[in-house]
C-alpha cells in the first residue's frame, strides 16, 4: 500500500481477443487487416505478402516502396487524401495508431492501437483520410513495405502532417 492511499483493487482484464487469436476490437471503417502466414522450413522463410484473389483492396497495385524505422522512434502523424495505404511489416515489431478524421465516416473520432511483428505479420490497408503513425518498438531497425494506391507524385505529394503532440488526436505516446 502506498503511503496515504486505502487498499488497491486489482483491475480484471477485459477479452482482446477470441478462442481462434482474432482481436475482437473493432476497427475504423475501410481499415482491413489480414493476417499472413510465414512458412519457415531448413532453408528460411517464405511469406506471401499480396494476392489480388484475397481480396484486400480492389486497386491494382501501381506503385511499391519498402521504408525503415530506427529502433525507438515514431514517423508520425500523417495522411493521404487521395490515396490507400497497403501496409506489410517485413522485419522488426511495430505499434501503429490509427485516426479516424473523416466527417462522413461511420467510426469519425475513432482510435485504433494495432501491433505487428515477426510473429503477426499482416498486410493491412489504411484509407484516405485516416492519419496514421508508427513506431518501432524493437530493438533493431523494422523493415515496411508500401503498395499504395496511387504511385507518388513527387511535384504535389498526398501527404499531409501533424506533429506527433497535437490538439486533434487524442493519444499520448508512452
Amino acid at each position: 500500500m502506498g503511503v496515504g492511499q486505502g487498499p488497491v483493487e486489482p483491475t480484471k482484464d477485459r477479452q482482446t481477443v477470441d478462442a481462434e487469436g482474432r482481436s475482437v476490437a473493432d476497427l475504423i471503417a475501410g481499415v482491413v487487416v489480414k493476417p499472413l502466414t510465414t512458412i519457415p522450413d531448413h532453408r528460411g522463410t517464405v511469406c506471401e505478402i499480396y494476392r489480388p484473389e484475397r481480396g484486400i483492396h480492389p486497386d491494382p497495385l501501381v506503385f511499391v516502396y519498402q521504408f525503415t524505422i530506427r529502433p525507438g522512434q515514431i514517423k508520425a502523424w500523417q495522411m493521404h487524401r487521395k490515396q490507400d495505404d497497403r501496409l506489410f511489416l517485413s522485419a522488426g515489431t511495430v505499434r501503429v495508431v490509427l485516426y479516424d478524421d473523416r466527417a462522413d465516416s461511420p467510426t469519425a473520432g475513432m482510435l485504433n492501437e494495432l501491433f505487428f511483428g515477426d510473429h503477426n505479420r499482416a498486410l493491412f490497408v489504411i484509407p484516405a483520410g485516416v492519419y496514421h503513425a508508427i513506431q518501432n518498438v524493437d530493438t533493431w531497425e523494422t523493415v515496411l513495405v508500401n503498395m499504395p494506391t496511387r504511385p507518388y507524385d513527387h511535384a504535389d505529394p498526398d501527404k499531409y502532417r501533424l506533429p506527433l503532440a497535437n490538439d486533434l488526436i487524442p493519444y499520448t505516446w508512452r
